[in-house]
């Protein structure tokens, strides 16, 4: 059998992301040297970013196994290198597309990211859970899906994850955001803080240069739909994300109680006061069914925390704005939901025949399949003159 050729090598090394980056190796400049013996040995180096990058071992395992498969290789010996600065700085370049100054990609004009932020009016209706599990569904529908954890003082969703210990690569001030299993990317300002158990006591400013920071320092790639957990009420961070993501599209979350029903309505507002289209209503921990009568093969609805709310919100918000509000799901009490996001394994992924599991998937295919409508949405036009 004849020894490979070099043309043969480099495109088995095109098909190699950058796990982090998504990108192909060939393409970030990662590849330093091939050099293949009349045996077909495959000798190279492949750079990493940074010397500690966490995901070494995938790189290799994924440079191994793909030139492993060329017709004619007998053996692979990779070494792995690290970029010198001046390679960074290039990497950098190709990254950012030349720009010299960061922004915000998912607010430019052109972009065709879906933003969607999750709210709720007060914590504990289960809003990260919700993003979470949302996330999973639509990635596991082919979609490339980011979430940038904005719950600056309760940051929950890399646990929910499983990455709760991760921290991001850093190339200069680029951030690649954290990959998971499940194919979601995610930065969250826990992931940035030195030590996992560290308090963030920040005011106005620092949280709106988080929230910045997350969304332009942070290199996102080619995004189908960005999610954003946000902190519950309508304070700093709801305000900062109407200016910098004018065109975000809000979800509420609520419970089915009178309490949660009513500050689940002044986040709406809160949006459409931001110019900030509000997509639709999720009631979460909306019934217990009931298990002995799920026995008999029929349907008894156990309403623990009341009934209505969500209803009672879209029917309220969407008498407020002029436009139509659905509530999208209503999603039951499963002790599978709460123990998913304990261990780092979500509902969706973890048991997806539940019902909790299948209200999630639907409102994901929901929203995901969402043309993108002007109504409620700023149109950024200046009048210049009167009639």
């Amino acid at each position: 059998m004849s020894s490979p050729s070099l043309e043969q090598v480099q495109a088995a090394l095109a098909t190699v992301n950058d796990p982090e980056i998504k990108r192909p190796i060939t393409d970030l400049g990662m590849v330093d040297t091939v050099e293949i013996s009349d045996s077909g040995v495959v000798t190279l180096t492949v750079l990493l970013t940074v010397a500690g990058c966490p995901l070494k071992e995938t790189i290799t395992r994924d440079v191994t196994t793909a030139v492993g498969k060329v017709p004619g290789v007998t053996d692979v010996a990779l070494t792995l290198g690290v970029m010198t600065d001046e390679q960074r700085s290039g990497l950098k370049e190709v990254l950012s597309g030349g720009k010299a100054q960061r922004e915000i990609p998912f607010a430019q004009p052109g972009s065709l990211t879906k933003v969607f932020a999750i709210a709720s009016g007060k914590g504990g209706v289960g809003k990260s859970s919700v993003t979470v599990n949302l996330a999973l569904s639509m990635a596991k529908s082919g979609l490339k899906v980011g979430i940038v954890d904005a719950d600056i003082y309760g940051h929950s969703v890399p646990a929910m994850l499983g990455v709760a210990d991760a921290r991001p690569t850093q190339v200069d001030d680029l951030i690649m955001p954290v990959p998971t299993s499940s194919g979601v990317s995610v930065i969250s300002i826990g992931m940035l803080k030195p030590r996992r158990d560290q308090v963030v006591a920040w005011r106005g400013p620092m949280l709106d240069r988080a929230l910045v920071q997350m969304l332009s320092d942070v290199y996102w790639g080619d995004l189908d739909v960005l999610l954003l957990d946000l902190p519950p009420g309508t304070g700093d961070v709801a305000i900062s994300l109407g200016q910098h993501l004018p065109g975000a599209e809000v979800v509420v979350v609520t419970t089915p109680q009178e309490a949660a029903a009513e500050v689940a309505e002044r986040a709406g507002t809160m949006a459409s006061m931001m110019h900030q289209r509000v997509v639709g209503v999720v009631e979460n921990m909306s019934f217990l069914p009931c298990p002995h009568c799920a026995e008999d093969g029929t349907e008894h609805r156990l309403e623990i925390f009341g009934s209505g709310g969500g209803a009672r919100v879209a029917a309220t918000l969407s008498g407020r704005f002029g436009y139509d509000v659905p509530v999208l799901g209503e999603i039951p009490l499963d002790t599978s939901l709460r123990e998913g996001g304990d261990v780092g394994k979500p509902i969706v992924d973890a048991d997806p025949t539940a019902p909790a599991a299948q209200v999630l998937a639907s409102v994901a295919e929901r929203l995901a399949g969402r043309g993108r409508g002007l109504a409620g949405m700023q149109l950024g036009l200046t009048p210049t003159s009167k009639f």
